[in-house]
């Protein structure tokens, strides 16, 4: 992390407050005709042409959401932009601007933050999304980042979690649990080298989950994916705090219960091999590790056919009556296990 103690960066008095929010903006352009006024006036203006506005935000604490022992500040701000895209795409809207404010302690450099407004630029420009506004303040306790992400969607477009039907098939994409044993990983070697500083850290092989946590990416593709198969989810989530927890939220708002069966939950080998090396159930890592951005949604069980044999898509349960409960069906058995929000705690007893 770059700090303050080298004569040679500037501190960011020199700038003032918006002399600062200036050279971190003024390389920024804009990618979307519905941003109409943007940084440099008292508000944005948008224009959402006739469609609805989804709006979300999201605080990252340093000490609470990210540890700046490890974590590279371009790699925070790209991740920062990522997590609230993540809940844009969750409602299937397409992400369009954002706004992003940060308190800063003094012992920041004016470097030091563009590095974290290069992240944002690079993840800005991924994601084709603008930037138009925020603020910036001091803090007393580190750094702390809000973002808020704006998006743009027809309303019969839109999908929320409240559409989950008895019988639907509960959908995920891609694969599960590779952030959380990246993150694990990251705080091992990380303990290691406060212990002896001269240790190398062994980050090698661990390639797909560090990036998994570093650099996550929102599932802004899935729309289209939908769209060109012709589905349209029930209900949808994107798992942030992990499978069992983002079940659960699904649950309670369509009134529904759900049964996860262990073998279905996809997952990478790294994060399997990487679990077992640390002593971690890999489901386990799944359920409850977070921070993986893929998208959990509900479809007809009609459309099981359009979807079955899709690379991106993974049927890993269904629905049923909320009476019924939420609950894991345990690999190669009937046992019925009781999902809750910090995960499957059977799991930590099984062998």
């Amino acid at each position: 992390m770059l700090e303050d103690k080298n004569p040679d960066l500037t501190p960011i008095s020199k700038y003032g407050e918006f002399g600062l929010i200036k050279h971190l903006t003024e390389k920024f352009s804009f990618e979307n005709t519905s941003t109409e006024v943007s940084i440099g006036d008292d508000c944005a203006v948008i224009n959402p042409e006739g469609q609805k506005v989804v709006v979300t935000t999201d605080v990252l604490a340093e000490g609470v959401h990210f540890n700046l022992g490890y974590v590279p500040l371009k790699h925070l701000g790209y991740k920062a932009v990522v997590v609230n895209l993540s809940d844009v795409a969750a409602m299937n809207a397409t992400p369009t601007q954002i706004l992003v404010s940060l308190a800063i302690s003094s012992r920041f450099p004016v470097e030091a933050l563009e590095e974290i407004y290069a992240g944002i630029a690079l993840a800005c420009k991924h994601y084709k999304v603008d930037l138009v506004g925020g603020d910036t303040t001091s803090s007393t306790s580190g750094l702390v980042m809000t973002i808020t992400a704006i998006g743009l969607e027809h309303s019969e477009n839109l999908v929320k979690r409240n559409g989950a039907k008895p019988n639907d098939l509960l959908v995920v994409t891609g694969d599960l649990g590779g952030a959380y044993t990246g993150l694990q990983i990251l705080e091992r070697e990380h303990s290691v080298f406060l212990a002896n500083p001269n240790m190398q850290p062994e980050m090698e092989g661990y390639d797909y989950i560090l990036e998994r946590q570093l650099k996550p990416e929102a599932r802004t593709d899935i729309k289209k994916m939908l769209q060109e198969l012709d589905i349209r989810p029930t209900s949808m989530i994107d798992v942030s705090d992990g499978l069992s927890s983002e079940t659960l939220h699904l649950s309670d708002q369509s009134k529904v219960g759900f049964r996860i069966y262990e073998e279905k939950i996809p997952m990478d080998s790294l994060t399997i091999s990487t679990a077992e090396e640390l002593n971690l159930n890999p489901v386990m890592c799944a359920l409850s590790g977070g921070e993986d951005y893929e998208l959990l949604f509900t479809i007809a069980p009609t459309d099981f056919e359009k979807i079955k044999s899709h690379p991106d898509f993974t049927v890993i349960g269904h629905a049923v009556d909320l009476d019924q409960g939420n609950y894991l069906v345990a690999r190669g058995s009937s046992e019925l296990v009781a999902l809750n929000a910090q995960g499957w705690d059977a799991f930590l007893n099984k062998g």
